[in-house]
């Protein structure tokens, strides 16, 4: 049996060594002949290669325009009893979840709740004197991650290895720090920018902004299978989670924090992204709004799941791929030949796209 209840305790010392590295890594020589590799004529063929080249279980879903949406798996929901990965399992999905949220901005920018040009400041006053620039970085700047706030993950005494519900304390990590640039300087991604909107969301609501998003974004679209936090679904029911070469079980793991938190299925991703691109699910004016402040597509990572969703307007395709094994090469931007990949998963994803463009 492999190493088991050691990986916690392992992972807590290498990952800030490996959240430094992992940013200016090349791709290990043993993924070359993986993204080198001949094409298999279906998208199964690769699905089922992905488990061979060492990811524990894969769903992949497929709408492409014009035909019936498809659903394809290979590996273990669960490989400690044995369970096959399952195309209805909910799965953690981490950042795609900053999606949702920019979603619910633009809605309510549009009908004047918010406004993109108001800062910081005026959302949230008791936060003046304790992060630099409130009086400066705007509504847009967070959704956009231009804001300079510094991302509290990168902390050192953030641990991805133990559950996070305290939002509290997780903000506590960036108060009274020096910002990393003037707002507006540049792009830089920050988690705490999407920590700050589900607060400033909460408090212009009145409400949670996770009642908001199931009320005006999800049950329109009749997705009855995404949920903002792991306590609302059956712990059964979401996919089991792994460190490379690991058994432990990451799926205890909880993450509340707002833009990283939500789960859902493959399947209802897909419909979110379709809708979100193809205008079914703003009007005119909220589509304009949304994209002039965020994407339209993500990558989500947290412990042991590891997930994209993108529309391929080229081939007006939606493909979601869910991986459930992190680690090792399996997941991190790394450059290949010039071109981007994010580890194993990720050239498993562009491998799927160019099968897809082929056909």
């Amino acid at each position: 049996m492999k190493k088991q209840n050691s990986l916690t305790r392992k992972l807590r010392i290498i990952m800030p060594i490996v959240a430094i590295t992992i940013t200016i890594a090349v791709a290990p020589l043993d993924l070359l002949p993986i993204w080198l590799a001949p094409l298999p004529d279906t998208v199964q063929e690769q699905v089922d290669d992905a488990v061979e080249q060492g990811l524990d279980g894969i769903i992949v879903y497929v709408d492409q325009a014009g035909r019936p949406p498809q659903v394809y798996t290979a590996g273990w929901k669960n490989k400690m009893t044995k369970e096959p990965a399952n195309p209805h399992a909910f799965f953690r999905i981490g950042s795609i979840s900053k999606l949702y949220i920019a979603t619910a901005v633009a809605k309510l920018v549009n009908n004047r709740s918010l406004s993109l040009d108001k800062t910081l400041e005026d959302y949230l006053p008791n936060l003046a004197g304790r992060i630099e620039y409130t009086d400066q970085i705007t509504l847009r700047m967070l959704v956009q991650h231009r804001s300079g706030i510094p991302n509290f993950t990168d902390d050192e005494a953030w641990d991805w290895f133990a559950s996070q519900t305290d939002i509290n304390k997780a903000l506590e990590l960036v108060l009274d720090e020096p910002a990393d640039f003037e707002p507006d300087a540049r792009t830089s991604y920050s988690n705490t920018n999407y920590l700050l909107l589900g607060r400033i969301l909460d408090n212009v609501l009145g409400y949670s902004h996770h009642e908001y998003i199931a009320e005006e974004i999800l049950a329109p679209l009749g997705l009855t299978n995404t949920y903002s936090l792991l306590s609302q679904v059956e712990y059964d029911s979401v996919a089991s989670g792994y460190w490379y070469e690991y058994d432990d079980d990451l799926r205890q793991l909880d993450h509340v924090i707002p833009g990283g938190s939500m789960i859902a299925t493959a399947e209802d991703v897909g419909l979110f992204l379709r809708a979100l691109n193809d205008g079914s699910l703003l009007n005119n004016d909220e589509q304009a709004t949304y994209s002039s402040i965020y994407k339209y597509g993500h990558t989500g990572w947290v412990p042991g799941y590891h997930s994209i969703a993108r529309y391929h307007e080229d081939i007006d395709t939606v493909v979601v791929q869910f991986v459930n094994t992190t680690g090792g090469d399996t997941w991190g931007t790394a450059n290949i030949i010039g071109g981007k990949a994010t580890g194993l998963s990720g050239i498993i994803y562009n491998r799927i796209v160019r099968i897809l463009r082929r056909q």
